[in-house]
């Protein structure tokens, strides 16, 4: 069993960014996804599954170098609770397992970390879940106890609603970095990504 394993979905339907999907979207002169692949990889050294969907054939190029593997979710546009289920299905063995989306490009390996310190410190037994203030962040840290939960209701699948239903098995952890409540819906998010890559880089 590995210590820490990583789902990362990026099956949606990209609505609000137009004609472009955001997964493709080129962050540093690489596509977002293989960003994100990155980052969770250099944060906890395992294995990282990226749920695929409408933009499948693009994203499993654009991870054909990156470590990552792939699997293609049939309901994608069913929602993200559909893509929750396919990636708990395949996901490797873990003790803990990262629950993350392919947008939010302004996370960093160190912020990932961070969860994932206050998740063992906490006791590990919960779910993991960042907040600041009235916000609530991803990802989402999954025991190996509970993965079976989230999938036990087949007409309510996925995190959201068990955490909802069932809080005596959730615990918050006050999270500030930016990067767990930012992701990239519209054209003017990603521009204020790009606004924001230049001034790092000036």
């Amino acid at each position: 069993m590995h210590e820490v394993a990583t789902v990362i979905l990026a099956a949606g339907l990209s609505h609000r960014m137009g004609a472009q999907d955001k997964q493709l979207l080129s962050v540093r002169g690489r596509p977002m996804i293989a960003h994100m692949v990155d980052v969770y990889r250099r944060a906890t050294q395992g294995p990282v599954l990226v749920v695929t969907g409408h933009a499948r054939a693009g994203v499993e190029a654009a991870l054909r170098d990156s470590g990552a593997t792939t699997v293609f979710c049939d309901s994608y546009a069913e929602g993200q609770a559909s893509s929750v289920a396919c990636g708990l299905a395949h996901a490797p063995d873990a003790a803990a397992l990262l629950i993350g989306l392919g947008d939010q490009p302004f996370l960093t390996a160190k912020d990932l970390q961070d969860l994932l310190k206050a998740h063992a410190s906490a006791g590990a037994e919960k779910i993991s879940i960042p907040r600041h203030g009235d916000s609530r962040g991803n990802p989402i840290v999954v025991p190996h106890s509970l993965r079976p939960r989230l999938t036990e209701n087949p007409r309510a699948p996925g995190c959201r609603r068990f955490t909802q239903d069932n809080p005596q098995h959730v615990q918050f952890h006050e999270m500030a970095a930016p990067g767990f409540y930012r992701d990239i819906d519209t054209p003017e998010d990603y521009q204020a990504l790009l606004t924001q890559l230049e001034k790092e880089d000036a």
